[in-house]
């Protein structure tokens, strides 16, 4: 049965990779950098088990202080010309747009597969495990229709990372951040105050108190899984499950997408707004917020309805 550990191995080969490549860039001056912050988050994935809590945090600290020192980056030049990305885009365009379809196609065909023919991959992971094979099967087609040299997709992603830097493994990091939280009470402390501000017995109320909590809570903290332990402990569970007898498929997946709805306004989901402004050279910093302003406040609006709605 494939489980989860083949993602994770797969992951950390990838990573390991990068850092090895990356290692033999001389071109690079932060050659060292990357290829530490890249092998490090490798370890993470192959060994984490075995290093226990301590040894993960130390892992982790490592990271932040590479990371805040500045070491990551990508080596000047290497860009491909202009004329040449146009002239590749005319002949293979579509074809390339085939191959990034696989990967949602594969996933979600595996994770219907997965669940009606058991024993293949753990049921309760069937998503994230299609989602691994869907990128091994694109690859493997692009592989074989464009034939480029074995090394280049790997030589590619770690240029890409390496202009990303820090920001690429951010959405993991903070949803570790919300299971902190929740460990450590935050949920409890946010639902008494947030109680007192909800009228009670209003189903609406509370409604909508976990919709904008999601949102808010999102925009602080940068990522709506971070935002989800702590608002499922506030409201979501105790006043939308248990007490108003809600769907609790219905509470958590809308939720999130409320959630999501905060990711589009906050600077803080630097590796959605801030670092895809960087890349494309935009003249505002913000301006992809600026952008996505319009289209999550009424998102955020009908979440909310949706919740209220299908959930009760």
């Amino acid at each position: 049965m494939i489980t989860l550990g083949f993602v994770y191995v797969l992951a950390g080969l990838t990573f390991a990779a990068f850092a090895a490549l990356g290692l033999h860039d001389r071109s690079n001056p932060k050659r060292f950098g990357n290829a530490a912050f890249w092998g490090l988050l490798a370890l993470s994935m192959l060994a984490g088990d075995y290093l226990g809590d301590f040894g993960n945090g130390l892992l982790v600290l490592a990271l932040v202080a590479i990371a805040g020192a500045g070491r990551i980056g990508r080596a000047p030049g290497g860009d491909i010309p202009a004329e040449v990305q146009a002239t590749r885009a005319a002949t293979h365009g579509n074809f390339l747009l085939l191959v990034a379809l696989i990967i949602p196609a594969a996933a979600l065909a595996g994770t219907f597969l997965f669940k009606w023919v058991p024993g293949l991959a753990d049921p309760k992971q069937a998503t994230l495990i299609s989602l691994a094979l869907g990128v091994l099967i694109a690859l493997a087609v692009g592989m074989a229709r464009l034939k480029p040299p074995a090394l280049l997709p790997l030589q590619q992603g770690r240029r890409l990372l390496d202009s990303v830097g820090w920001a690429a493994i951010l959405p993991q990091m903070l949803a570790s951040l919300g299971a902190v939280f929740a460990l450590a009470g935050v949920g409890e402390v946010v639902g008494t105050l947030i109680g007192t501000a909800i009228p009670e017995g209003s189903l609406f109320g509370a409604t909508l108190a976990f919709g904008l909590g999601m949102a808010l809570f999102t925009m602080v903290m940068g990522n709506a899984f971070a935002a989800f332990p702590v608002m499922m402990a506030a409201v979501g569970l105790p006043l939308l499950i248990e007490q108003y007898d809600g769907d609790p498929a219905v509470v958590a997946a809308i939720g999130m997408l409320a959630g999501f709805c905060g990711t589009l306004m906050t600077p803080m989901a630097a590796n959605f707004n801030l670092v895809p402004a960087a890349l494309l050279e935009l003249k505002n910093p913000y301006g992809v917020i600026k952008a996505q302003i319009g289209t999550a406040v009424p998102l955020l609006a009908m979440n909310i309805v949706f919740i209220w709605l299908f959930a009760f």
